[in-house]
């Protein structure tokens, strides 16, 4: 007997703008909480060092992306990198979901940050062959820690990761 699949969203409100989006299994979500202040206090440095961040991971996987006047990242018309940026006196929060192995039929239910006509991708999609978010995050944190110019450190077992800048 086939076996019947329901997707089931749960829409939440939350006070970051952007209009709709959807994070979910097969994305690579960070939301750093940075002090601006430690680094360079300006919102659209930050926005593009995170970027920047994204578009070397995804090339680390033959992937070229660029941006656009729309947030985020993009490879042609199709979105692969969702970002929202919030800052409280120069404290960052919120993030990027990038999308690794998502799956992308979970957007067939929204217009993805109320841009209608445009689409979504992934890694996956892209590269051709299943990338998942562990393959992921080892580029992503490199091309973060080279952005910020920082050392990231790995603090004990609950592998939450900590950036240290330069001296």
């Amino acid at each position: 007997m086939p076996c019947l699949c329901v997707l089931v969203l749960c829409p939440v409100q939350v006070e970051r703008g952007g209009l709709i989006t959807f994070h979910g299994p097969g994305q690579l979500v960070c939301y750093p909480v940075l002090n601006l202040h430690h680094f360079r206090p300006s919102l659209r440095w930050y926005v593009n060092l995170l970027e920047e961040a994204v578009m070397k991971t995804c090339q680390t996987f033959g992937v070229d992306t660029q941006r656009t006047p729309d947030t985020g990242i993009w490879r042609g018309h199709n979105k692969i990198c969702a970002m929202g940026i919030q800052s409280t006196r120069h404290v960052t929060m919120h993030g990027l979901a990038l999308n690794c192995n998502t799956d992308l039929s979970w957007f067939n239910h929204i217009v993805p940050c109320g841009l209608h006509g445009k689409g979504v991708t992934s890694l996956t999609e892209e590269v051709g062959r299943e990338v998942t978010i562990e393959e992921a995050t080892g580029p992503f944190l490199s091309s973060l820690a080279e952005a910020l110019r920082c050392q990231l450190v790995n603090e004990s077992c609950a592998d939450n990761v900590r950036v240290v800048p330069d001296s």
